[in-house]
């Protein structure tokens, strides 16, 4: 398996504004002449980290681009939630795709950016030359329940009590909506303490192996703020699609190269979602897909065997022509 590459520079920085609210941050990388890529970083609220290139050859990808999704990141407003759905993050992708003058890109994500590259891909078909798809989620509702309500608190029952503990017991029946409420409420102290204790649980589940590093990003109240409150708002509302809707739709692109890559003791998004969406996409009978599972990671990207087996993605899709 390949390593990242090294850090390198970007070529060109913006703002695009896509909305009478929203200005978006994005960065334009690469060989100008190569295979054009899009990243779609997690979340959603998470925002892009100078980490995020390394997964392209920048003598081969052009306009290996990276964007901070509404209210995330260096995109303005911060934390906002207004006119923040997954079909304004879908139409903000064709917005930057013909402002950059790209015609048709493989697009990357993981975790939400999976959720989004599904989304935006079925839509837009067209304008994919494939996807590179890591940690699977579709936002169903079983999904949800299972990392915020009851599941995966059973493997990291330490780190899910602050979690609970900072929701009244009469409320933990319905522990996105009690966040929700709090981090859309008036009280900024409160919008703090719940933006850090969820944003806590997220980073302290990721890894396979527990990082008291990863645990800090939490630290930071900007950050956390905008994950949490951007995150809750997704979730709370089904993504703004029916519930199911992006597995249902799979066989849209399912000729579409594909490669799934997946953390077998990923908590945050268990196997099973990524198995289900392999079996919509025609499974072993379709040639077009391939599903690896990484035996030895959990849900992050920076794992190492993870980051390998995206980097051998990228590589494999070197061959296609834009």
């Amino acid at each position: 398996m390949a390593p990242t590459y090294p850090m390198f520079d970007v070529n060109k920085t913006g703002h695009l504004k896509v909305s009478a609210v929203h200005s978006l941050y994005w960065e334009d990388c690469g060989n100008p002449s190569g295979v054009p890529v899009v990243y779609l970083h997690g979340g959603p609220g998470g925002g892009i980290e100078d980490s995020d290139r390394q997964y392209f050859d920048p003598s081969h990808y052009e306009r290996s681009v990276l964007f901070d999704q509404r209210g995330s990141g260096k995109s303005t407003p911060h934390a906002s939630l207004e006119d923040n759905t997954t079909w304004h993050l879908v139409e903000d992708i064709e917005k930057l795709r013909e402002h950059l003058g790209v015609d048709r890109w493989i697009v990357f994500g993981g975790s939400w950016g999976s959720t989004l590259a599904l989304a935006y891909a079925e839509k837009h078909p067209d304008r994919c030359l494939g996807l590179i798809v890591r940690g699977i989620f579709t936002l169903r509702r079983e999904e949800l329940l299972w990392y915020y309500q009851q599941g995966a608190n059973f493997i990291f029952p330490e780190y899910f009590e602050p979690y609970a503990a900072c929701i009244p017991e009469e409320e933990r029946g319905d522990m996105m909506q009690a966040y929700y409420k709090r981090l859309t409420g008036d009280n900024e102290e409160e919008q703090l303490k719940c933006a850090d204790n969820w944003s806590r649980w997220e980073v302290s589940t990721s890894r396979l192996m527990v990082n008291a590093d990863y645990i800090a990003k939490a630290d930071d109240p900007k950050w956390a703020l905008a994950f949490a409150r951007i995150e809750s708002h997704f979730f709370v509302n089904g993504g703004w699609m029916r519930d199911g809707q992006l597995v249902d739709d799979a066989h849209k692109i399912k000729h579409l190269p594909i490669v799934i890559v997946q953390g077998r003791y990923d908590v945050v998004c268990p196997a099973k979602t990524s198995w289900d969406l392999y079996k919509a996409l025609g499974g072993k009978d379709n040639k077009n897909v391939e599903y690896k599972i990484i035996g030895d990671a959990g849900h992050s990207a920076h794992e190492p065997t993870i980051e390998e087996a995206l980097v051998d993605a990228v590589e494999k899709f070197k061959s296609i022509k834009a």
